[in-house]
């Protein structure tokens, strides 16, 4: 015969599932994966404001960012705000920018190279001229001429990086993997 629960059977039922829960999402969150809202235009058309996306937190733990990876980060100016932003140089590298060109000069490409930007529809007219540390990182928005990046504010370090951009699960109607992929031919 099946037993009627008391409300203190039915309580600490209740507690047992909730610490399960959270010892189950508290790593996932902290370790693998992450939300995150995007707010504002600085990636547009990549992504629009309000998009709901999964930032993948492991990747960086155990490898490196690539060029043109899209990252959500720790502000260097104010490490309690996030941003979100294309990966464009690497550590060691050279980025300078004249007008809608951006060169990447290392030690593969020693005169350099121009980056394909065929996804960019909104250029800005900021130049700029970088020499990335070994733990830095020069990051730049789609939405160039609402964005601000890495020409105004330096570097980004390894350290800030929080992941890089998994899944959009919002607007429903633009769910996607790997949202914002783009492989530069080099």
């Amino acid at each position: 015969m099946e037993q009627i629960k008391t409300k203190a059977q039915s309580f600490w039922e209740l507690v047992r599932f909730a610490l399960l829960a959270l010892v189950i999402v508290i790593p996932i969150r902290i370790f693998i994966a992450e939300p995150f809202i995007v707010s504002g235009s600085s990636m547009v058309p990549t992504f629009e404001n309000g998009d709901y996306l999964i930032v993948d937190k492991i990747s960086y733990i155990i490898g490196t960012p690539k060029r043109d990876d899209v990252v959500v980060f720790r502000y260097p100016g104010d490490p309690k705000k996030f941003f979100i932003k294309r990966v464009i140089g690497l550590p060691g590298e050279t980025v300078d920018i004249k007008g809608n060109d951006v060169t990447i000069t290392n030690e593969a490409h020693k005169d350099g190279f121009v980056l394909n930007q065929s996804f960019i529809k909104n250029f800005g007219g900021v130049d700029a001229h970088m020499i990335l540390k070994n733990d830095e990182y020069f990051v730049l928005g789609d939405n160039r001429g609402a964005s601000s990046d890495s020409r105004y504010w330096g570097a980004v370090k390894k350290d800030l990086l929080s992941g890089r951009v998994l899944l959009r699960l919002l607007p429903i109607n633009k769910v996607d993997v790997m949202p914002g992929n783009y492989k530069q031919a080099e």
